[in-house]
């Protein structure tokens, strides 16, 4: 996990709560999750203060308080639009947010059934629609699978003793033989894995984290079949996002892409996911 630039405290959050939404400063504080990019703290009942721990979260913030709103319409589940937004201070660095709180926990490292599928897949058809020109682009999701040879190339490095890296390899270069996508860029998520959906233990019942929130190529969002699916299910999320063929192939490739990277991680969660990932996908 990447070096926090400043540490975020409970107290920190009181204190910026005080200057900022004094009305929200009596309500309990309690930390809620470790991010790459942000600390999660939940405030009252209701909502979560999100708060970028490094300088590049910080752009991520702003693209979720900027555009999140927007998207919403689109979402077939709930999302966590921010209810209200924190500025920089000479204590804090960072733009901050405070959304509602969704309930349900994160998928992470369980197989979902068929109806999940379907209700996902129905998300991201319903996500993938053109975006506006003004819309934010991100260098490192929704664009050419190519531009991430370099990361993949030392990810199968590392991972060179725990894979059969000439199969992965193999799989790689028929993923980015694919037809690149030729459409207006649409609306993507960015970082649609299974820890960034949530499961209320019947049902999806939410997504989350869309600091990578961005236009371009839809095939990333496609990663999460990869690695939230048995091949019969995962079947059924790619009818329901109405991917066609070569962006189906890319985002084989983004699972390999992003299952590779998580893989490598210490987080043996995290690396079990990234494993079935990378069977998965090749």
């Amino acid at each position: 996990m990447p070096a926090a630039d400043v540490e975020v405290t409970p107290d920190l959050v009181q204190a910026l709560l005080r200057a900022q939404h004094p009305d929200l400063a009596d309500l309990s504080i309690a930390p809620l999750a470790h991010g790459w990019d942000n600390e999660l703290f939940r405030l009252g009942d209701a909502l979560i203060v999100r708060l970028p721990r490094r300088a590049s979260a910080s752009a991520l913030m702003q693209n979720e308080l900027s555009w999140l709103a927007a998207i919403a319409p689109h979402c077939s589940l709930p999302v966590p639009v921010p209810h209200r937004h924190g500025a920089p201070t000479a204590r804090y660095p960072y733009v901050w947010s405070i959304v509602p709180y969704l309930p349900g926990r994160a998928v992470g490292d369980a197989m979902l059934d068929a109806e999940a599928a379907r209700v996902l897949g129905a998300f991201v058809r319903r996500l993938h629609v053109p975006a506006p020109a003004g819309a934010p682009r991100n260098p490192l999701r929704g664009v050419p699978l190519a531009e991430r040879q370099a990361r993949f190339d030392t990810a199968i490095a590392t991972l060179a003793d725990r894979v059969d890296a000439a199969r992965m390899r193999d799989a790689w270069e028929r993923c980015l033989a694919a037809p690149a996508w030729t459409g207006a860029p649409v609306w993507l998520h960015g970082d649609l894995h299974p820890f960034n959906v949530l499961w209320d233990g019947r049902a999806v019942c939410g997504v989350i984290d869309f600091g990578d929130l961005a236009a371009g190529d839809p095939a990333v969002d496609l990663a999460v079949a990869f690695m939230a699916f048995a091949e019969t299910e995962r079947q059924v999320f790619l009818d329901a996002s109405g991917a066609d063929p070569p962006t189906i192939v890319r985002g084989r490739g983004w699972a390999i892409a992003l299952g590779s990277l998580f893989a490598a991680s210490e987080d043996p969660v995290l690396a079990k996911l990234g494993m079935r990932a990378l069977t998965n996908a090749s």
